[in-house]
């Protein structure tokens, strides 16, 4: 499950993409604060990106990939009141309770494709998971990557596992393929040979059970034509365990941009 934490400070907004998510100082309730990138329920995309960020952020986490760290922050909407930006208060008075937060890595840059060399080995794993969860938000013009202390870290899945929008076409999204000529790490001769035949066995039941527990029931309760929150999970489980098997098959690079 994730840690939880509470939110004490609103600290400033990050105004990338469509979700406006924030800095955000928390306490653990023994004294110990930390920041975390925060994103809200009461965002436009609502609790379907923070479902998105928990299982691929957990599941990139297990496969070896670095992503930051996951907590869930639980929010008071007062913390809104004082915020003289009305978008932000707004977005704050919406998202009372349980809100996702991201490690903060303070210092980190956005990835530059051409200012960074990246390992084929590496640029083969991230385009195999990219492909696994049908991550379209990773191109050359908004690559989701950051360069800390010399390492490349994968941000931003909220996008990601698109059919969730529409439960009744998962069962043939595992099927589907995954176009990564716009990736922005295609250009770096990607070993997807290697990455599969690494990562492929590792996407087991057990595991997809295990990351897809570590989303909180009340991002999953009501979800129509599920009578359950462990419904849905075993739904999630179910596209992507027989897409891990065959996806490397059904990767397109030809074309890729130099």
């Amino acid at each position: 499950m994730l840690t939880e934490v509470t939110a004490v400070r609103y600290v400033t907004p990050l105004r990338e993409g469509g979700s406006l998510p924030g800095l955000v100082e928390t306490d653990d309730g023994r004294g110990a604060h930390a920041t975390y990138v925060m994103k809200f329920t009461g965002a436009g995309q609502g609790r379907k990106t923070l479902v998105a960020e928990v299982i691929c952020g957990r599941l990139a986490d297990r496969l070896g990939l670095r992503v930051p760290g996951l907590a869930g922050i639980r929010l008071d909407p007062v913390l809104g009141l004082g915020e003289p930006d009305q978008e932000v208060q707004q977005l704050l008075k919406s998202s009372g309770g349980l809100n996702l937060g991201m490690d903060y890595l303070p210092g980190a840059l956005g990835f530059d494709p051409l200012a960074f060399e990246v390992d084929p080995l590496e640029a083969g794993r991230v385009i195999w998971f990219d492909a696994l969860i049908n991550n379209v938000d990773r191109s050359w013009r908004n690559p989701n990557l950051l360069v800390w202390h010399g390492d490349v870290w994968l941000i931003d899945h909220g996008a990601s596992m698109i059919w969730h929008h529409n439960w009744p076409t998962a069962s043939a999204a595992a099927g589907k393929p995954y176009d990564a000529t716009d990736h922005v790490l295609a250009r770096y001769a990607p070993d997807l040979a290697a990455a599969a035949a690494d990562l492929a066995p590792r996407v087991t039941a057990d595991l997809l059970a295990e990351v897809t527990a570590d989303v909180p029931d009340t991002w999953l309760t009501d979800e129509a034509g599920f009578d359950t929150p462990d419904e849905v999970r075993r739904a999630y489980a179910e596209t992507l365990l027989p897409r891990a098997k065959s996806i490397h098959e059904r990767i397109t690079l030809e074309g890729a941009a130099k």
